[in-house]
């Protein structure tokens, strides 16, 4: 069976994510029975601290608890890496910028913002 480019992007993104920026950023890690003690005192130290944690499942990495906030910027940084057009004009901009090659406030939006 062969996957959409969506479901591609996002297995791809999600594993990135998963060992590039979450795995770096748990701020502890904790066994899936004490999660299960401690669920809704994780549930608010995620909403009010924006702390990570990695529930552990024979001290194995199984699971990530992060707060709605960071799990919607994660499916918007997917949705953006899956995008192929987005990408595309991205990347184009990056060498452009490289180059020095920028576009005035003045150009883009008619008027000097000073």
């Amino acid at each position: 069976m062969r996957l959409s480019a969506f479901r591609q992007a996002i297995i791809i993104a999600t594993n990135i994510a998963y060992w590039w920026v979450i795995m770096p950023q748990v701020d502890e890690f904790v066994s899936v029975s004490e999660a299960k003690n401690k669920l809704l005192d994780l549930i608010r130290r995620m909403k009010h601290k924006q702390e990570i944690v990695a529930i552990t499942r024979d001290g194995v990495p199984s699971a990530v608890l992060l707060s709605m906030d960071q799990f919607e910027g994660l499916m918007e940084t997917i949705e953006i890496l899956s995008d192929q057009k987005a990408m595309r004009g991205l990347r184009r901009s990056l060498k452009q910028a490289e180059k020095g090659q920028w576009v005035s406030h003045a150009a883009v939006f008619g008027r000097d913002t000073q």
